[in-house]
């Protein structure tokens, strides 16, 4: 397990005998449920331990111990005092087998405990902050007038262009009145130029019983007449047939009626003469582009 620079410095505090009583519980507790984290107790424990060997008894000077007995203002004579020897060292608790600790540490090793509890300081101010943070980002997405006026966040404004599509433009419209010589309107047809489809109105026209009027195009550029089908019974026929023929030559055919067996021609050739044709004229023009 990877652990972090907090972890790796609890313990050596530990191993110093640097921790408080709170912080050295909390560091056995994690001991006695992670065997990894007690064994990188048990290895600064064994580096550390190494300094107590370092430490040799020293006797200081006589006068040394005068200045100190007349400063804390017992100047009578005493019993020397003798520095014990360093004490044996002491076992982790919980750790079986532990290396020696220095009862008495060096100048190296107070640098270390230093060290790590001014490290330790800085990671939790740095915690908080980070926790300060995303407590006020929090609340700045929730409720953000909780805020002062300086950190509230600035609505944006954002410009969307909405297009309007444009209204089709109206498409030429033809018109044919098919009538027979000499006579009055028989059928009204109308094409629109844009789709090419069709109407045809009866005008006071009947088929006789047992026929059928059909329609038909007639243009030199097609050989022969071609069927738009039959004209049906009711008032208006509608179709869209012609969007298959080139326009130009639609606007320039000539329209033609034929009086046909029921249902129509059976091989698509007209059976008798046209008897009403007309040709189609423009009433509504292209719109202007």
């Amino acid at each position: 397990m990877a652990y972090s620079e907090d972890h790796i410095a609890l313990a050596a505090e530990y191993a110093l005998g640097t921790l408080n009583a709170e912080e050295r519980a909390q560091v056995e507790t994690m001991m006695s449920v992670d065997k990894e984290f007690a064994g990188m107790v048990l290895a600064w424990e064994h580096k550390l331990g190494a300094l107590n060997q370092m430490v040799g008894s020293v006797e200081p000077r006589a006068e040394v111990w005068e200045r100190i007995r007349a400063a804390i203002g017992h100047s009578q004579a005493q019993s020397p005092i003798v520095l014990p020897q360093a004490e044996p060292p002491s076992i982790a608790p919980g750790i079986e087998g532990a290396a020696p600790i220095a009862a008495t540490a060096p100048s190296n090793v107070v640098e270390l405990a230093a060290y790590a509890r001014r490290w330790r300081m800085i990671a939790t101010a740095t915690s908080a902050i980070a926790a300060a943070l995303v407590v006020m980002i929090g609340v700045g997405a929730s409720m953000p007038d909780l805020l002062p006026d300086s950190m509230r966040p600035q609505p944006k404004t954002q410009v969307v262009e909405v297009k309007t599509p444009a209204a089709p433009l109206p498409s030429a419209q033809y018109v044919a009145v098919l009538q027979k010589e000499g006579g009055g309107p028989a059928f009204i047809l109308t094409v629109d130029g844009a789709t090419r489809n069709f109407t045809v109105r009866k005008v006071g026209t009947a088929a006789e019983a047992g026929s059928s009027f059909e329609l038909w195009l007639i243009s030199d550029r097609l050989g022969k007449p071609r069927s738009l089908g039959v004209i049906g019974a009711n008032e208006f026929t509608s179709r869209p047939v012609l969007a298959s023929y080139d326009p130009e030559m639609v606007k320039s055919a000539t329209f033609a009626v034929t009086v046909e067996q029921a249902g129509g021609s059976p091989d698509g050739n007209p059976h008798s003469a046209p008897i009403i044709t007309g040709k189609l004229i423009e009433t509504v023009p292209p719109p202007a582009r």
